[in-house]
């Protein structure tokens, strides 16, 4: 008679599920970083959400820096006002490729 497979117990069960549960957890909290520094491109930028996603992926892209990390670096950006040259140079680069977009209810410039 073969042996029979291991099966998990219930501690492997709960050691699983705990890290599922830090991985949903840091994904979400991503998203949260991510979704407010779109909100600060969109504002600062006068850019659309779906323009701001776009700048945001171009300067990750642009740089080679994960754009969790670009995202981390535009709020750091907004809090203190530092922000790596090379990063600001990127973000400018994009931004002047998908904005400024015309406000409502403002005359366009002359």
């Amino acid at each position: 008679m073969s042996p029979l497979p291991h099966e998990p117990d219930e501690s492997d069960r709960i050691f699983e599920l705990q890290e599922e549960v830090d991985q949903l957890k840091e994904a979400v909290a991503s998203h949260a970083v991510v979704d407010q520094a779109i909100g600060m491109v969109v504002a600062l930028g006068r850019v659309t959400p779906d323009q701001g996603w776009e700048v945001l992926k171009e300067v990750s892209q642009h740089t080679n820096i994960k754009l969790r990390n670009v995202a981390d670096l535009i709020l750091i950006w907004g809090r203190s006002g530092d922000m790596p040259p090379e990063i600001r140079a990127e973000l400018e680069d994009a931004l002047d490729r998908y904005g400024p977009t015309q406000i409502p209810g403002v005359p366009p410039p002359e």
